[in-house]
């Protein structure tokens, strides 16, 4: 499959996808959603950002179109983020106009009392985090006893995140004969125990880089000191153009180094868990729009949060397993894009870089620090904490953090 066009789909389901300039599959939809479409389970392993979403979500509309007047719940998505669910529910909407389908959001740290609504008025899909899930078949407030069609997204992260309990007690409640479709980046012992006792002969779909970083992207590895890390950031912010995703290792480290950044005159914005799920969202939002040229976050935003055109992803602080350096650069060079993941590392942590490499079938290349890294530092240690904000940047620094190309989002 080279179009799109060439699926036999019902017609407003491909008017929607035209209408959204979905026109040419990645490989993984190109992949799985034929075999999806007869009704196959399907276990599909491709790296972050290579387009699962619609590959799931295509042959979901499809199935359900049918009885699109039916109320109740018939297909359930379960996914390990509040973020990515809301990303999900953006991407039916946009490919259910005019179908008369309807989707429920069940998530913590939104209203509870909208997302009981959404259920009451009659949506024909769940999409959930599995403990909200599992917190509202408690209280009878969900039934998915009619449920055709499972999707479990990014199935290795929830599996990390310590869902597998709810969700064995989830899939335990809906019917056997339902059509169940797995995709992950990474396919864990784990993860296989889960696909073997909830599926009946998969289709296997393997998309070539799924534990390496996409050709597309130019790694970097900078080795320095701790306090030299936020002078090389300016650095590089200073010479390069368009959009950062910073990733630290702790909620209070990426609160800090926000405040750092905003000191020294930035526009940035930290992202993690303890973050109202409103102050998420806008975080997120004002980096999509280019309100904030740069996102500091936890590993909360390493997985199914798609911004687009994501110039530079750094890595502030390593991860703390080698996949999910995958996942963290992975934020960058989607859709063909080039981009650029730098990693800042300690002398001591020479031994975690090559445990990364050589897991991850990676090879980052070695960069010296520029002279103006060292100037830098030097200027910013001058302003003491209380007068921090006196530092100025460099013309060339302001010109490239005043402005930049507005990046639309797109839901994919």
């Amino acid at each position: 499959m080279n179009q799109f066009s060439e699926l036999t789909l019902a017609p407003a389901l491909h008017l929607n996808l035209a209408r959204n300039l979905f026109t040419k599959p990645t490989p993984v939809q190109a992949q799985s959603i034929p075999p999806a479409l007869t009704g196959a389970d399907i276990v599909a392993t491709a790296q972050t950002g290579t387009g699962k979403t619609l590959a799931f979500l295509i042959p979901m509309i499809e199935k359900l179109l049918p009885n699109a007047k039916a109320t109740g719940v018939r297909a359930l998505i379960l996914t390990p983020t509040r973020e990515l669910a809301i990303q999900i529910s953006e991407a039916f909407a946009l490919l259910s106009v005019g179908t008369g389908l309807r989707a429920a959001v069940v998530v913590g740290g939104l209203s509870e009392s909208t997302q009981r609504n959404a259920l009451k008025r009659g949506a024909q899909v769940v999409i959930a985090t599995p403990g909200r899930l599992q917190d509202f078949l408690g209280r009878r407030l969900v039934d998915l006893r009619n449920v055709e069609m499972l999707v479990l997204d990014e199935a290795d992260r929830m599996l990390d995140m310590g869902f597998l309990a709810a969700i064995e007690a989830i899939l335990e409640t809906l019917p056997p004969s339902r059509q169940s479709l797995f995709f992950s980046a990474t396919m864990e012992r784990q993860v296989e125990r889960l696909i073997a006792g909830h599926s009946r002969n998969p289709v296997r779909i393997s998309c070539s880089g799924t534990t390496k970083a996409p050709d597309q992207i130019d790694l970097h590895l900078y080795e320095v000191d701790n306090d030299t890390k936020l002078s090389l950031l300016v650095h590089l912010l200073n010479e390069e153009a368009g959009s950062f995703l910073v990733f630290a290792r702790t909620k209070h480290g990426a609160d800090r180094l926000a405040k750092r950044l905003t000191t020294l005159g930035i526009r940035c914005v930290a992202m993690h868990g303890d973050r109202s799920q409103n102050q998420r969202n806008q975080a997120l939002a004002g980096f999509r729009d280019g309100r904030y040229r740069v996102l500091v976050a936890t590993d909360v935003a390493a997985r199914g949060i798609h911004v687009d055109s994501v110039a530079h992803v750094i890595n502030y602080d390593l991860p703390q397993a080698p996949d999910d350096y995958i996942h963290r650069v992975g934020r960058t060079g989607r859709a063909g894009q080039r981009g650029t993941a730098s990693t800042f590392s300690m002398r001591s942590e020479r031994g975690d870089v090559r445990r990364i490499e050589s897991e991850c079938k990676v090879r980052m290349i070695r960069r010296d620090l520029a002279p103006q890294v060292i100037s830098a530092k030097h200027q910013i240690e001058k302003a003491s904490p209380a007068t921090v904000s006196e530092f100025r940047p460099t013309d060339s620094f302001k010109r490239r953090n005043s402005s930049g190309p507005k990046r639309r989002s797109r839901a994919a």
